[in-house]
């Protein structure tokens, strides 16, 4: 069974939540091809695939167009999907904490993330979105804090969306590009999700 849809001029998760649905109609062995015009798309197809353990490739076939060929098993795709949701996510949606002054909400947000270094219980995830995408990048204060946190076992994920409009695509430092797919699979099957 082969398949190819278009998802090029579609904004994220689009290209994703499309890929998904497409993936699980799958009912024998088989490609998957996913049309986009942006790398980023190529980054969460790709990272889409390696989540129900499949293999993917991609090769850019014009200036603004790339091609990702998901190779699905004999199982349907949808059952190779883990089931356990983490545990604690952090969602930090803005480079400061609270509302007020702006300089004290950011040296807030620093303390926030230095604390969670030295937390006794880890959560699993932080999710970086909207100005919280500074965080992780180049010229954040809170880098070596966020680095340490990824050595003891966290998940660091920034919006891709958020990166590109901040500008920010090359300066993560930090963790993975995610996509609001992810986003939202994760907060809903979080086990508590906490918002600084």
């Amino acid at each position: 069974m082969t398949k190819t849809i278009d998802c090029k001029g579609m904004a994220c998760p689009l290209p994703v939540v499309n890929a998904k649905k497409a993936l699980d109609a799958f009912t024998e062995a088989g490609e998957l091809t996913v049309l986009v015009d942006n790398p980023t798309a190529v980054q969460n197809l790709t990272k889409l695939a390696s989540s129900r353990q499949l293999e993917a490739a991609n090769a850019q076939t014009g200036p603004e167009e790339y091609a990702v060929t998901i190779h699905v098993t004999a199982a349907p795709a949808g059952a190779q999907e883990a089931d356990q949701g983490p545990g604690a996510v952090v969602a930090i949606g803005s480079n400061a904490m609270g509302s007020g002054d702006d300089a004290l909400g950011k040296a807030l947000m620093k303390a926030f993330i230095f604390a969670l270094t030295n937390a006794q219980k880890l959560p699993e995830q932080i999710i970086f979105y909207n100005s919280g995408a500074f965080l992780p990048c180049e010229g954040s204060d809170s880098l070596e804090d966020l680095e340490n946190l990824e050595k003891a076992g966290v998940k660091i994920t920034a919006c891709g969306t958020c990166l590109n409009h901040y500008g920010l695509t090359d300066k993560l430092r930090v963790g993975t590009v995610s996509n609001m797919y992810d986003i939202v699979e994760t907060l809903t099957s979080a086990g508590s999700v906490i918002r600084p």
